[in-house]
């Protein structure tokens, strides 16, 4: 506004208004194309885009409601956003326009988005809304792994492939190398990627230890998923110490942000005793 007024003035000292109505109108603009992107985050980021911004929180699912008008505002943000782009990608696959998706996701992938680049991948690993194609899949997975995402790493590591001799590749052993690099970093998503591939020993050796450490970085930062696991090893005493309170406790901060295997833990720790009749059938819980 200070410059807006200070242009106005300009021109009414020295009589040149037209110049002073275009210089005026560039802030206006550059304020038009900024809450268009602002509308757009707020309806269609994904919560583990890497090119979110730490204060955007996102949402897993674009809302019925509100897919119409993120198409609206995302495709002028997408104009001069790369984030834009992939978020209109991810408006149309919620709109079930799928060569519209498929064609947004492929223009976000050339400018660089990782994640446009995993769901293209997993497009083509599924055959949904592509041929199936592992190659291709892996390529891109591969390409979004090394640029980062901890999501190409984990669907790299899943992927199947062999080589020549029909064996089993080491996949899962890159995938681990490369979320490790990256959850140095301090991304919660890749430290929450990667305790999993620790606590279930994908690509190197199991250690529960090890896990818990990375998702209690990771749930320290807000990741809903490395919370839940952390109550989760904490009820088990899995990888450190038992303890309820804690599990409770990180179980309880996953519930009041949606998460619905928090919210089912909770009450099967309100809810653990089980009453059967006396021929062994289930009856009720027993709720505390």
């Amino acid at each position: 506004m200070v410059k807006r007024s200070g242009a106005v003035l300009i021109a009414a000292n020295v009589g040149i208004g037209l110049s002073a109505l275009v210089i005026a109108a560039v802030p206006s603009a550059a304020r038009a194309q900024s809450a268009d992107l602002v509308l757009c985050d707020r309806l269609a980021a994904d919560p583990a885009d890497p090119d979110k911004p730490a204060d955007v929180k996102g949402t897993p699912e674009i809302a019925h409601a509100d897919i119409a008008t993120a198409i609206k505002f995302c495709k002028v943000a997408s104009a001069s956003s790369r984030r834009a782009l992939y978020q209109l990608g991810r408006a149309y696959m919620a709109n079930q326009q799928m060569p519209e998706a498929v064609g947004t996701y492929r223009k976000a992938a050339d400018k660089g988005s990782t994640s446009a680049m995993v769901e293209l991948g997993v497009m083509l690993a599924t055959g949904a809304g592509l041929a199936k194609d592992d190659a291709q899949a892996r390529k891109l997975f591969e390409r979004a792994a090394q640029a980062g995402n901890p999501r190409g790493a984990t669907n790299l590591a899943a992927l199947p492939k062999t080589d020549a001799g029909g064996a089993p590749s080491d996949d899962p052993v890159k995938a681990r190398a490369l979320l490790a690099k990256a959850a140095e970093t301090n991304s919660a998503e890749a430290q929450y990627q990667l305790g999993l591939m620790s606590a279930e020993g994908v690509g190197g050796p199991q250690d529960d230890a090890a896990a818990r450490a990375l998702f209690e970085k990771a749930a320290a930062q807000g990741h809903v998923g490395a919370m839940v696991q952390m109550g989760a090893f904490a009820q088990a005493g899995r990888g450190g110490p038992k303890d309820e309170s804690a599990a409770k406790s990180y179980y309880e901060k996953a519930a009041e942000l949606g998460n619905e295997d928090a919210k089912a833990a909770l009450e099967s720790a309100q809810c653990r005793f089980r009453i059967r009749d006396k021929y062994g059938n289930f009856v009720a819980n027993l709720c505390f």
